[in-house]
């Protein structure tokens, strides 16, 4: 049987005798004054080295990425039109607002212009502070108006220093979460290293700065340290509440800035709720510790069932109750990803073909196994995932079986509760990255902690040593000290020339099409006009000329989908009298069509947009291979290519006014 280490409301097994004499001499070293005070000191020392250690690794990650950054743009160099373009797709539309703040005459007049904002989205009148998490946004052009830094600092660069600031936090407290699990800061300092050396697989901070995950993370990353603090059994009073509030403010800003918090937060509740339930947290949950272990095991499972069944019919009576449509694109694109149906659904198909969000693709894991970051997380996991499988079979059984209890000798496993969270942790959010690309971020970077916790743990190594009966108190100590500095070695030895290339490689920003199309805007459209087109491409719009907009890439409204879709017919098989009707419905005065997206050869055929919007209209696909059987000939051609030719029923509701090698802007008639 297993003997698992006391938690708070636990019964306290049976300890084996030579398990209790080593307890003993550590209470006796601990009563000796000598003893006492050198550990104390050593303590101090090691917590002061680590912590400057923390403190410096995060820095400096900071600043490496902030110079990856200015070396692959030339951002100190180019235009400031050419800085706005950079910020793409969404993130272009979320630096506006700081600017849009930044440009009004008085901070109440820019709060005034969130809250009634009818630029965003043409003929609507919108709250963005109730639509959109941009209260980061706000906060810092609030900051930037306030701070005596105008003279010093350009906007901008107060806003990107800020996202790479908050870097700084994300690596510190990812190291120490590593260095909590551990209890030693060198396995905080081979995770930050790892997190470094994987970065293309752990952030994409350089080249997306205002994403909101980008925001988001370092909140998430200080919310799972605190918590991983928090499990730890006899905190003191005064640690304890601290320690609470430090999980209330973080999960409060991870909140606030990132539109798909609730789905984490989601995952979060069953990691605890699966830890509860096996009995594996620092807290009594009495239902589930009598009887039987097949009397166990069923109440956890109608237990499961139960929370599961009341979570959707909560959920699905709120939304209609309510009638909430914001996340139902997602539901339908999560039923048609896992198989329960084909779909015609723009939006919902509009998701799967992004590559974003399809499967993890194989060679991440390459990657990952270059820096020896995967096979170190497949050995910590294996073990741990055994541990706990004995843990929570010995929780779920007969609890009366003293005797045999106490006849396990000297075969202890031990799983800290921390430990246990994290694990459950790790693997839900590997499960979400390996069925969803764009969630990788979350579990690479806690990949990073949880490899390096397991090679500089204790636990982990005992564990080890005695299923292979070679364990020694000596022989832990040397594999949980060397193992680490030797990995940390190889990183510096392999990765470091690369490195330092990257931040010897100096490129520009160049892209004179958008560049030229933003001027023309500017300097040819009056300041009321409305603009139709892709949704990236508006974002920047609005950013760089400030023109009111049809639809835009946040993509979290029913109502703003739907008009997307109808704005998206320009790509498709319609009469140019339908189109206009779509586009003047709206409010547009000016379309803008993209070659790259009229003629996309990115996607393969079926995930192209014109496809896209030929199956949802029911029209054929162009171009060789098979076509569903009820799909039908389009009575129109593609609208984007034959506006082209300038034909009479095109030149009757709209004129071309600017064109480039990329991009063609037509005005629309108002007398049709």
């Amino acid at each position: 049987m297993i003997s698992i280490r006391q938690r708070k409301g636990v019964k306290p097994t049976e300890v084996p005798e030579d398990y209790a004499a080593q307890e003993a001499n550590v209470k006796l070293e601990n009563k000796l004054p000598s003893g006492g005070t050198s550990r104390r000191l050593w303590k101090l020392l090691s917590f002061m080295v680590g912590g400057t250690i923390a403190l410096c690794i995060g820095l400096l990650t900071s600043v490496y990425l902030a110079t990856l950054h200015e070396n692959d743009l030339w951002f100190s160099n180019i235009k400031e039109v050419e800085r706005e373009i950079s910020f793409r797709t969404e993130c272009g539309l979320y630096y506006s607002y700081y600017k849009q703040m930044l440009q009004a005459p008085t901070l109440m007049q820019g709060f005034h212009g969130l809250i009634y904002d009818n630029k965003t989205e043409s003929m609507r009148t919108i709250n963005l502070l109730q639509r959109m998490n941009i209260y980061q946004e706000v906060f810092l052009s609030i900051l930037y108006r306030v701070l005596p830094i105008q003279k010093y600092l350009e906007p901008v660069y107060f806003y990107i220093y800020t996202l790479f600031g908050l870097q700084a936090i994300y690596v510190t407290a990812l190291y120490i979460t590593s260095w909590l699990l551990s209890g030693t800061w060198l396995s905080g300092l081979l995770a930050a290293f790892w997190y470094v050396t994987n970065r293309i697989d752990t952030t994409r901070v350089e080249f997306t700065i205002p994403l909101r995950e980008n925001w988001a993370l370092p909140f998430f990353a200080i919310q799972i340290a605190a918590i991983t603090y928090f499990l730890r059994p006899n905190l003191q009073p005064l640690s304890e509440r601290l320690t609470l509030l430090a999980i209330f403010v973080s999960t409060f800003l991870f909140s606030l800035t990132w539109q798909f918090n609730q789905f984490m937060m989601l995952m979060q509740a069953l990691v605890l709720f699966t830890l509860d339930s096996l009995d594996m947290l620092p807290a009594a949950k009495k239902n589930l510790k009598t009887g039987s272990f097949l009397n166990r095991l069923g109440k956890l499972l109608l237990h499961l069932f139960a929370v599961l069944c009341l979570t959707l019919f909560l959920n699905n009576i709120i939304k209609k109750i309510l009638n909430l449509k914001s996340d139902e694109h997602i539901f339908k694109f999560l039923k048609a990803k896992f198989g329960f149906g084909a779909t015609r659904d723009f939006d919902a198909n509009l998701y799967l073909c992004e590559e974003a969000f399809g499967l993890l693709p194989f060679n991440t894991f390459g990657r990952l196994s270059d820096t020896l970051l995967f096979y170190a997380y497949i050995f910590v996991l294996s073990i741990t995932v055994m541990a706990a499988l004995a843990v929570a079979f010995h929780n779920l059984s007969d609890s009366a079986n003293q005797q045999s209890m106490g006849q396990m000798g000297k075969c202890t496993i031990m799983l800290k509760p921390e430990t246990a969270y994290n694990l459950i942790h790790t693997i839900l959010f590997g499960f979400l990255a390996l069925s969803t690309m764009r969630m990788k971020y979350l579990w690479t970077s806690h990949m990073c902690v949880f490899a390096s916790f397991g090679l500089c743990s204790p636990e982990i190594w005992e564990l080890l040593l005695k299923l292979i009966h070679l364990y020694n108190p000596k022989r832990i100590c040397i594999m949980r000290y060397s193992v680490p500095i030797l990995i940390l070695l190889y990183l510096c030895y392999k990765f470091w020339p690369g490195m330092m290339d990257e931040l010897s490689e100096l490129r520009e920003f160049y892209d004179p099409d958008t560049v030229e199309l933003m001027n023309w805007i500017n300097s040819n459209t009056p300041r009321k006009a409305v603009f139709a087109g892709s949704m990236q491409l508006l974002a920047g719009v609005k950013l760089c000329t400030g023109r009111t907009l049809t639809n835009h890439p946040h993509y979290e409204d029913n109502s703003l989908r739907e008009r997307t879709k109808a704005v998206y017919q320009i790509y498709a098989k319609r009469s140019p009298e339908d189109v206009h009707a779509l586009l003047r419905s709206f409010g547009a005065d000016y379309v803008i069509l993209e070659d790259s997206i009229c003629y996309e050869r990115r996607h393969q055929r079926g995930c192209r947009l014109r496809d896209l919007l030929d199956i949802a209209n029911g029209h054929m696909m162009d171009g060789p291979g098979e076509n569903d059987p009820d799909l039908k000939l389009a009575g129109h051609p593609r609208f984007c290519e034959e506006i082209k030719r300038n034909l009479p029923p095109y030149t009757a509701y709209f004129t071309r006014v600017f064109q480039n090698k990329t991009f063609h802007v037509y005005k629309l008639s108002r007398n049709k």
